[in-house]
């Protein structure tokens, strides 16, 4: 059984001290140990952004896309061997930006895969510009009159989009946000976490305080996550904060109904007897 410490890289992350991203390197590890998981059985894959760093950070398989593009990555890795506990981790605006369309496809194919999201509402590796999760009228170096575009609610896509498993954490609450991650990890089906992550260099009007007034579990109210009505409430809550698990539900996922993947996985089908002689005439 892996521990925490066996996931431990040689080299330190490259984030700013007090970055919310370390609270969510910390959970994932906490997260795989708890589940038992063989480091060589999981795989994490990135976008571009500061969050897309984080698969250098964990001893696990890892692998770095381009932005916007993490999920069509993960996809073709999942899809070739989904035996692979197959993790994608980016940020609000290379998920929600560039690569939204990828993110409702996704969510509607509940592909076996989970997707963390470190949302600090900003462009951070590119020094603070408005991303589409950042609340209208915020003044950023790209929107010094402030935004004047609506943000997007990213738990509410998800639950639009078919997702059977939503949640949102908190990187300030490690213990809380290592559950929630395992749970994600456990589920069978596509998991979304959204998790705040609090950008402390250019979203200083967001600091841990405000989040840590504003939130509330939605455990500790009594949220029935298998009722999606409500989830839809709680995720148009903007008075409060929630964390939690909004919604999850247990539906056929994408591979089951691949009969040649169902049965193995691509990666270990014997290949060895088939003739492509055919095929290189055809191309040749």
């Amino acid at each position: 059984m892996v521990t925490v410490s066996e996931l431990n890289v040689p080299h330190m992350p490259q984030w700013c001290p007090g970055c919310g991203d370390f609270g969510i390197l910390i959970s994932l590890k906490g997260a795989i140990a708890k589940l038992g998981l063989n480091p060589h059985e999981v795989v994490v894959v990135s976008g571009i952004g500061c969050s897309g760093k984080l698969p250098h950070y964990i001893k696990t398989y890892g692998y770095e896309g381009i932005h916007g593009r993490a999920l069509p990555a993960a996809t073709g890795i999942h899809l070739a061997n989904h035996k692979l506990t197959t993790i994608v981790v980016g940020g609000d605006g290379d998920g929600y930006g560039i690569g939204m369309g990828h993110f409702i496809h996704t969510m509607r194919r509940n592909f076996d895969m989970t997707y963390i999201v470190h949302d600090n509402e900003i462009y951070g590796l590119t020094t603070g510009q408005t991303s589409p999760t950042t609340k209208k009228g915020v003044k950023t170096k790209s929107t010094p009159f402030g935004s004047i575009d609506t943000e997007v609610n990213p738990p509410l896509l998800a639950l639009a989009a078919g997702a059977t498993f939503v949640a949102r954490g908190f990187s300030g609450d490690i213990p809380h946000l290592t559950e929630l991650i395992a749970k994600g990890i456990a589920h069978r089906g596509i998991a979304f976490i959204d998790v705040f992550q609090p950008c402390v260099t250019y979203r200083k009007d967001l600091p841990y305080e405000l989040y840590q007034k504003k939130i509330y579990k939605l455990e500790a109210e009594g949220h029935n996550p298998s009722d999606w009505e409500a989830a839809l409430k709680k995720a148009r809550e903007t008075d409060r904060w929630p964390i939690g698990v909004f919604y999850q539900e247990q539906k056929p996922i994408y591979t089951d109904e691949i009969p040649f993947i169902s049965e193995s996985p691509l990666a270990k089908h014997d290949i060895s007897k088939i003739d492509i002689s055919k095929f290189v005439e055809e191309f040749f």
